[in-house]
């Protein structure tokens, strides 16, 4: 019994120990503090893109409407239309209320 105890005790078990686990898992928390910041910046920009590009669009119906209509038209009467949809009136809202140095080509 003393014989197969003194096996057990110098038999080398393979694992990791806890210092190599903490390590890992401090590798990891720093490489998450680096990307989640860059994650939501990535996300600021794509949402400002899409509502640059929801700008063009009504922008253009408004254009459409003028050609059709003969006149210049307000973004309540593109969305009376059907021209645009209320979620594109509030990004276009947003964008010049975001955007003060540039000036909206259409009114309320």
């Amino acid at each position: 019994m003393i014989n197969q105890w003194n096996n057990l005790r110098h038999k080398k078990l393979k694992g990791f120990t806890l210092l190599e686990m903490l390590l890992v898992i401090l590798v990891i928390s720093v490489l998450m503090l680096l990307f989640v910041p860059n994650l939501s910046k990535q996300k600021d920009r794509v949402t400002e893109t899409g509502n640059a590009a929801v700008v063009k669009l009504v922008e253009n119906q408004a254009e459409l409407y003028e050609l059709s209509q003969g006149s210049k038209p307000s973004l309540s009467e593109l969305k009376a239309d059907g021209s645009i949809t209320e979620k594109q009136e509030k990004a276009y809202q947003d964008y010049y209320d975001k955007h003060k140095n540039e000036k909206a080509r259409l009114s309320n």
